[in-house]
């Protein structure tokens, strides 16, 4: 049978309230670990942060290090809905008049005898589809040679007007099939899939009811008009685009003009009657943008870590990172990089030259005025404040550059951000096998003390029990001898 036990009961002395304050003590070192590693948390989110802004950092640098991005143009349209423009940095910035004489169009046909329906049954035999240019009055067909012509093949499972339809579409050859329904019936609509005047088409038919050039059974869907008529009829002729650009005719099979004008995407969108300004520039736009982004990282950095590392003297806190000599150089580095000069330009020498100015908050800002009249007056010298490699010397490299390399070093393998934050990794798991080795012997030392105080409870409740019975065996015999007398 199980002994049933409750320390203390017998001796009167409170084992387990003894027993808790020893370990108790004895788990103090772990709970001033458990506070380390809180910190060491504290820190490695921090740099993680900080590591975050520094990546912001390269990477904005890394765009304005690029050459391609000081040659990068924008273009405008005065009427984009009839001639929308785009622009890459191999473009020249010019202005231009263009005038759309007409659109590219793509070939449509259409049957010209309605069916009951879409499953009305039109014939079989074969449809022999060419793609080419056809002339004005629909009499001369010139193939496309480079253009394979296609056959579809006609059966009695595919014999409908919605069962040719899929056939035709299956066939991939250069139009699509569809189906129009109106009042008078149902009709088979042929269109091209590209625009231009070598789009056209020449449909031959070789019908099985002997008949190839009437406009019954499979012939009923052919498109020859100098050989036969009353088949499929012409809704919409292939055309090739035609406009002026600063008075010089252009065509082109598509809407889209592309190397019309070197670096330039015209897309025509419709007829004009008179001419539309195109204008194609520096985009300055987009480099204000990537210097002001610039400039904001910078700010924000630097901001980031003067929040990190201030003591704050009133409510007598330090922040995390306050007094961190990894932190403190990083700062350092940082601003002795952007209030430097620099020798990459022959005309500006320091960023607020061109409008990035420090303020007393210590944060970096733009004056607009100032960047403006720089990009317009001296737009080369501007680019090579920032993106000039003609030296070795970072003294003689753009600000982009500096600050690239700057960042990258900081977070690349070996970098101070990267260390640092290594060494609170390694720290973090050195503290939590610190509690794990000492959890454990306080296992064992509260083992011990329970196995001690439960002996020595056992102990007293023994003599406990003899000196009771003692005083009762001597109380008897004292009661005995007074009743002798």
């Amino acid at each position: 049978m199980a002994t049933l036990s409750s320390p203390g009961i017998g001796s009167g002395l409170d084992v387990n309230s003894i027993v808790t304050q020893l370990v108790a003590l004895e788990r103090k070192p772990i709970d001033d670990l458990k506070s380390a590693a809180s910190t060491i948390q504290t820190k490695l989110s921090s740099f993680g942060l900080l590591s975050s802004y520094t990546s912001n950092l390269r990477d904005i640098s890394d765009k304005l290090t690029q050459a391609s991005f000081w040659t990068g143009t924008a273009a405008n349209s005065s009427d984009a809905s009839a001639v929308a423009v785009s622009s890459t940095n191999t473009a020249t910035a010019a202005n231009y008049l263009v005038n759309v004489t007409s659109l590219a169009r793509a070939q449509s046909l259409a049957s010209a005898t309605p069916f009951a329906t879409s499953t009305s049954t039109v014939g079989t035999g074969n449809l022999h589809i060419e793609l080419g240019s056809w002339d004005d009055g629909l009499t001369t067909f010139t193939p496309d040679a480079s253009k394979v012509a296609v056959d579809v093949a006609i059966d009695a499972g595919s014999n409908t007007l919605d069962g040719i339809k899929t056939k035709i579409n299956a066939a991939n050859a250069g139009v699509t099939a569809s189906i129009v329904n109106d009042a008078s019936g149902a009709k088979l609509v042929l269109t091209s899939t590209s625009t231009g005047a070598k789009s056209a088409v020449r449909i031959t038919a070789t019908d099985d009811d002997g008949n190839n050039t009437d406009a019954a059974g499979l012939s009923a869907l052919a498109f020859n008009p100098p050989v036969s008529s009353g088949q499929m009829s012409q809704t919409q002729g292939a055309k090739n685009a035609a406009a002026t650009v600063n008075g010089l005719p252009v065509t082109s099979a598509t809407n889209t003009l592309d190397g019309v004008i070197s670096g330039v995407t015209l897309t025509l969108g419709k007829e004009t009657t008179s001419p539309v300004q195109v204008n194609v520039s520096r985009d300055t736009a987009s480099i204000k943008k990537a210097i002001t982004d610039f400039a904001k990282a910078y700010s924000d950095m630097n901001g980031y870590i003067t929040t990190q590392t201030k003591y704050d003297a009133t409510t007598k806190k330090a922040a995390a990172l306050q007094g961190d000599r990894s932190t403190l150089t990083v700062q350092s580095n940082l601003r002795r990089l952007f209030t430097d000069n620099s020798s990459a330009s022959l005309v500006y020498s320091r960023l607020s030259d061109v409008g990035l100015e420090i303020q007393t908050d210590g944060t970096m800002k733009v004056n607009d005025a100032k960047l403006s009249a720089a990009l317009a007056s001296n737009p080369a010298e501007v680019s090579k404040l920032f993106m000039s490699t003609t030296s070795a010397d970072p003294n003689e490299q753009g600000f982009a550059v500096r600050a690239k390399a700057l960042a990258t070093q900081l977070i690349g393998s070996g970098g101070a951000i990267t260390t640092r934050t290594q060494s609170l990794r390694d720290s973090v798991t050195r503290n939590q096998k610190q509690q794990d080795d000492m959890e454990a012997r306080v296992a064992l030392t509260q083992a011990r003390l329970t196995k001690q105080y439960g002996s020595l409870d056992t102990t007293l409740s023994k003599i406990n029990a003899t000196n009771s019975s003692l005083t009762q065996s001597l109380k008897a015999l004292a009661a005995q001898t007074s009743s002798g007398n």
